[in-house]
């Protein structure tokens, strides 16, 4: 087989995992694994190399590409079949995890569904946060930390009975208090899951402020999560900018009037906020 018929068939079967020469026509092992771990889909597929060539230089190559693991010609079938179990295993647990992650995702979306006026909302938090934080330098496993947070923030609303979540009228101070647990709720549900240890700080800070008026713990200035800091941003443009049953959807000028209003009261870094208009208004953030 040669590499573009190898690309063709990860594609089309969905492997629990590849074994391949380094050696073949058209593409080489090195370049079919890299794209195999460029694609969104097949990323997590464990690819193994099988190889004749024994220089450092050929196995920091497949490393760069992605490999998983390499196997040396002529090799022993024991140690293929050892090496394969293992990396089955890995999958299957990687598996389970990402089934557990999806599930965590739906239920957050279904959330967002009880009020068609957040439609979107998650989707377009998590990519404002993504923006902002990208424009602010930060690292790409806390980029990634965003996006999730923008999707899971207000996942704990779950838990939080639809007569206080949909009541139109203003919350009583019981309710208000029952509201506001939805932040501690939601780091719980997702706090069993170490792939998602970056996220728990922005579940449950997001809505902390500035000058420590916010909840649950009160945290205030830098003390507060710079990825909290960041969806707070993110999410006070999004109520601003949007059609809610209480108000319609502000201009550009006069959400960025009241963000500043917000800002100079206390509740918000003044630094990300400008920086977010700033991303808006000179790189054209796409609403």
């Amino acid at each position: 087989q040669d590499g573009e018929e190898a690309l063709a068939k990860v594609a089309a079967e969905a492997p629990d995992l590849v074994l391949m020469d380094v050696i073949m026509p058209t593409l080489s092992g090195y370049e079919v694994c890299q794209r195999i771990k460029s694609d969104g889909r097949t990323i997590l597929v464990p690819v193994v190399l099988i190889t004749s060539l024994q220089a450092t230089e050929e196995r920091i190559r497949g490393i760069e590409a992605g490999a998983d693991d390499f196997l040396a010609k002529p090799f022993n079938r024991q140690e293929l079949l050892t090496r394969v179990r293992s990396l089955l295993k890995l999958k299957r647990h990687t598996d389970e995890l990402e089934n557990a992650e999806t599930v965590l995702f739906s239920l957050a979306l279904s959330v967002e569904a009880k009020d068609p006026y957040t439609t979107g909302h998650c989707d377009r938090l998590a990519r404002y946060s993504v923006a902002l934080g990208r424009k602010l330098g930060v690292s790409d496993e806390y980029l990634k930390a965003l996006h999730r947070g923008g999707i899971l923030h207000d996942l704990g609303k779950i838990g939080i009975p639809d007569a206080i979540l949909l009541k139109p009228e203003p919350l009583t101070r019981e309710e208000r208090t029952t509201m506001q647990a939805h932040p501690v709720i939601g780091e719980r549900i997702c706090a069993p899951l170490k792939s998602l240890r970056l996220v728990l700080p922005v579940i449950r800070h997001h809505h902390e402020r500035w000058d420590g008026s916010g909840y649950p713990d009160g945290l205030a200035g830098g003390t507060i999560p710079l990825t909290a800091r960041i969806l707070q941003v993110a999410d006070l443009f999004d109520a601003l900018t949007t059609q809610r049953p209480y108000k319609a959807a502000f201009t550009l000028d006069r959400s960025f009037a009241l963000m500043r209003e917000e800002t100079a009261r206390g509740w918000w870094d003044s630094r990300l906020v400008e920086t977010f208009i700033d991303l808006v208004e000179e790189e054209g953030l796409v609403l």
